[in-house]
């Protein structure tokens, strides 16, 4: 469905993604995870529109969207959340959402779809619908919640959940996990899900890349992963790395 072939991106002198390649299938869940600076922000924008790749290609549904403005990326089908929620705070809930449907979409919809795929969308993550609600007193897990329903109104194939667990306390978290499997069990959406927390994402990706200093360090499964030396080291330091190879030794 995506395919990311040697992407790169340089801001001046500095390399914040190098020679990124992989790809992900129709359906599935892939989780994009690394430190914090490791540039899965980074790969995630030059997929998303936000920015322009230096090198490589990005093709979506066989369509080379390389170097594509946002809104042409999100009418081709690609929705995002963003890791920070900026709702249009004098606008109720279901107006915010109903926004998205309006622009979103790649084909003229009238008002009433709008509004019903406003609703559909907060009742998926579980908002109220009601017209007269504001965003106002919304906590982290509401907002992100209403991040969400606004990516699902504009009818993606792809979503790109940047961040979604962020702020949350350990029960908000898998909330929103299991909200993520239930989206793509109910809508049919394939996720890439872009996160530095690797507990609550490893039960429920698929498949999981794993970026260090703007280069992938591990393309697999989630379980290789939790065991892969590159990766420990990265999360956990060096000492973790000798503790597992100690233990294997025993």
């Amino acid at each position: 469905m995506l395919s990311v072939e040697g992407l790169s991106k340089v801001f001046g002198g500095f390399t914040a993604v190098s020679d990124v390649s992989f790809k992900v299938d129709r359906g599935e869940i892939l989780g994009l995870i690394g430190p914090n600076g490791s540039g899965k922000s980074t790969t995630f924008n030059c997929i998303a529109g936000h920015y322009v790749p230096t090198r490589g290609r990005i093709a979506f549904d066989g369509r080379d969207i390389t170097g594509k403005p946002a809104n042409d990326i999100c009418h081709a089908g690609i929705g995002r959340t963003f890791q920070i929620p900026r709702p249009f705070h004098k606008l109720t809930v279901l107006e915010n959402v109903a926004l998205a449907a309006w622009f979103g979409q790649n084909r003229k919809v009238d008002r009433t779809t709008c509004w019903r795929q406003a609703a559909e969308a907060l009742e998926l993550v579980g908002l109220p619908r009601d017209p007269h609600a504001t965003t106002e007193g919304m906590g982290a897990a509401a907002l992100k919640k209403l991040e969400l329903a606004r990516a699902l109104a504009s009818q993606p194939t792809l979503l790109l959940a940047d961040e979604s667990l962020n702020g949350l306390d350990p029960g908000e978290m898998q909330q929103a996990a299991d909200m993520l499997s239930m989206i793509r069990r109910e809508r049919g959406i394939t996720i890439i899900w872009v996160e530095h927390i690797m507990g609550v994402l490893m039960r429920v990706v698929d498949r999981v890349v794993v970026l260090n200093h703007g280069a992938i360090i591990y393309d697999g499964n989630p379980h290789g992963a939790q065991e892969n030396p590159a990766v420990i080291e990265v999360y956990l330091g060096r000492d973790a790395v000798k503790h597992q190879s100690g233990e294997a030794h025993r």
